[in-house]
């Protein structure tokens, strides 16, 4: 009975310790806060096959040239050939059973979501810090390097939407579904 009893005593405090502690937790912790409309623009920054959600701005692959060797050949290298599988840009076969890799030349569907990634993620080590401008003409130069643009070729948010990649077709996406 004794034991019952002392076992009664510390449930029932430890449920009214735990009671206190939450409800005070709760009061104390004041998690997020509204976001602006300012800071949400900031967020976003998809640019869609359709060619909705471009910024202004335009380069071509002469332009690109300079800041690819710059700021990303130290892991792309200065052709794309990259320093490892994650880094290569070009080249590649999607279909081969032995060695698949996945470049921008044989994988992404779109231009605009190599576009929407360098503009996002890269460079690796400082990502959304190259300009617009700066992100065409990186964008210019990687599809260039790949055989899908000319040099000189203008990339914008008209023109560069309407690049035609390898692997368009190999995707499912919303306007495939009814």
């Amino acid at each position: 009975m004794y034991t019952f009893r002392r076992m009664l005593k510390a449930s029932t405090l430890a449920a009214c310790s735990a009671a206190v502690l939450v409800s005070t937790a709760q009061e104390q912790v004041k998690l997020g806060q509204a976001i602006t409309e300012v800071s949400l623009a900031e967020f976003n920054l998809i640019a869609e096959p359709s060619g909705t959600g471009f910024p202004a701005g335009s380069g071509t692959a002469q332009q690109g040239r300079t800041i690819f060797e710059n700021r990303c050949a130290l892991c792309h290298g200065s052709n794309g050939e990259g320093n490892s599988d994650a880094t290569v840009l070009v080249g590649g076969n999607m279909q081969s059973a032995e060695t698949p890799l996945r470049t921008v030349g044989s994988y992404w569907p779109y231009a605009s979501t190599v576009f929407d990634f360098i503009r996002r993620a890269m460079p690796a080590n400082a990502p959304k810090s190259l300009t617009d401008e700066e992100t065409y003409q990186v964008a210019a130069y990687v599809l260039y390097l790949n055989g899908l643009v000319a040099e000189d070729e203008i990339m914008n948010a008209q023109t560069l939407p309407q690049v035609r990649m390898p692997n368009a077709e190999g995707f499912i996406d919303r306007s495939h579904i009814q």
